[in-house]
């Protein structure tokens, strides 16, 4: 393992970069933060304060060229991810970009396959398969706890916007036709348990459906402050049919009652079934319980120690405990050639499935997967 310490530029001094990557970065002494950009310079300022950063700009041009900078983290509102990303990938940097890298998943093929040509490492923010429960999921489902996995159901879901007065920000475009519903709470909060899926049943979809539904008509929206029709699936639900065998159905929700991060996965199998939840309740981000046929009552399973990063418990917030783990990973594969995970490729392939049930919902059918 190489002794390097990796420099760090981030795009973005907004609630999530200051909350989760920072301190994550902050936690490893494998980084060094060099570098905050936001076009908001005052922001960018304040977090540089808080974090002992000492560049500062609102161009992130000026970040992309210093010389000493190995990654980019792009931390910023998702309809510019995919431009900065490829910015930061002409320059030579590795990239840590939040999902979604593109809204069509051609996009993320492509910065994917332009990441692969110049020889550098990517990483999405899928958060929640860094949590110390989830990774523990992963390693008994691939150790026979569950035997063949038969259904995965997945939920992510919270009562962050059930609130027409919360500000909004999970809007693509608040100024487009208001007739046709846009993709809001599939994308921001499907993306990360259909991620989860196909990383525990290790097999690709091969065909969904799904449908979308406007709870909440009239919302005030963070980016012109107001009160605005905004028609979006603040809910949805998706079946899907897994190339093994297995099936899954996946239900996503801004306006459910219930505590962030509002994420539960479950898989059942012929020897078993584990339950994972990744909500902030009673002082606890997260649990696991597991069932077996004799004893089908579900148990509280211990996490392992190790899966933890150094001073974590699942008693501090979720956003530092997942996110220090996320980082630690990107810096073993790009320090320690760590075969990569929850790279560019995967992420393409969440976004995949996310046209797919949109494909779905607007045609009324099953859709075949892999899209033509």
């Amino acid at each position: 393992m190489s002794s390097r310490v990796l420099k760090v530029g981030v795009l973005g001094a907004g609630a999530w970069a200051r909350g989760a990557h920072i301190p994550g970065y902050k936690r490893d002494s494998r980084f060094d933060v060099v570098a905050i950009c936001d076009p908001q310079i005052n922001l960018a300022e304040e977090t540089a304060k808080e974090f002992a950063i000492p560049f500062v700009t609102k161009d992130y041009m000026e970040a992309l060229r210093r010389k000493d900078i190995d990654i980019i983290d792009v931390c910023t509102p998702s309809h510019t991810h995919f431009q900065l990303t490829m910015d930061a990938l002409t320059a030579g940097k590795h990239v840590l970009c939040e999902k979604p890298v593109g809204y069509d998943f051609h996009d993320t093929l492509r910065a994917k396959d332009f990441a692969k040509s110049k020889g550098l490492k990517t990483k999405v923010g899928f958060t929640f398969r860094y949590s110390p429960a989830m990774r523990y999921m992963k390693e008994l489902i691939r150790n026979g706890y569950v035997g063949t996995p038969y259904i995965y159901n997945g939920y992510e879901q919270n009562s962050q916007w059930i609130n027409p007065q919360t500000p909004l920000r999970q809007v693509p475009d608040p100024y487009a036709d208001q007739s046709k519903i846009q993709t809001s709470s599939l994308e921001g909060y499907g993306a990360p348990i259909i991620d989860l899926g196909h990383w525990f049943i290790e097999s690709d979809l091969r065909r969904v459906v799904g449908t979308m539904r406007n709870f909440v008509p009239e919302r005030v929206v963070r980016q012109t402050g107001k009160m605005m029709r905004i028609n979006i699936d603040d809910g949805d639900i998706f079946m899907g049919e897994f190339a093994n065998g297995a099936l899954c159905s996946v239900q996503t929700s801004f306006v459910t009652v219930g505590n962030y991060p509002g994420l539960e996965a479950r898989v059942y199998g012929s020897e078993g079934a584990l339950i994972c939840r990744l909500v902030e309740e009673f002082g606890i981000c997260e649990t696991l319980k597991g069932a077996k046929p004799d004893a089908v009552e579900f148990k509280d399973v211990e996490i392992p120690k190790r899966l933890y990063p150094p001073g974590g418990s699942s008693r501090e917030s979720w956003r530092t405990l997942f996110y220090a783990n996320l980082v630690s990973s990107f810096a073993d594969e790009i320090l320690g050639d760590k075969e990569p995970e929850g790279d560019f490729t995967d992420a393409a392939w969440v976004s995949e499935v996310i046209n797919a049930v949109e494909r779905s919902f607007w045609e009324k059918r099953w859709v075949d997967l892999p899209l033509s």
